[in-house]
């Protein structure tokens, strides 16, 4: 899957967002808005992870949803 079609389908998607990175809350999803680099901002300010590890895991959790 793409990240345009995570950010079509926002409202969709920020359930299975918030059952893998449960540390968000819902007022991060509301803010984040389907936006990449705002989402993996909030992961790496929320879990204390490198740049380059959000995106690692970013990138895997979205070729797992095809």
């Amino acid at each position: 899957m793409d990240w345009n079609r995570i950010e079509g389908n926002w409202k969709q998607t920020a359930g299975k967002i918030k059952e893998k990175w449960g540390k968000l809350t819902d007022d991060d999803l509301t803010q984040i808005n389907g936006k990449r680099e705002q989402f993996e901002g909030k992961l790496q300010e929320r879990y204390g992870l490198a740049k380059d590890k959000v995106r690692t895991d970013v990138d895997t959790w979205l070729n797992s949803m095809d």
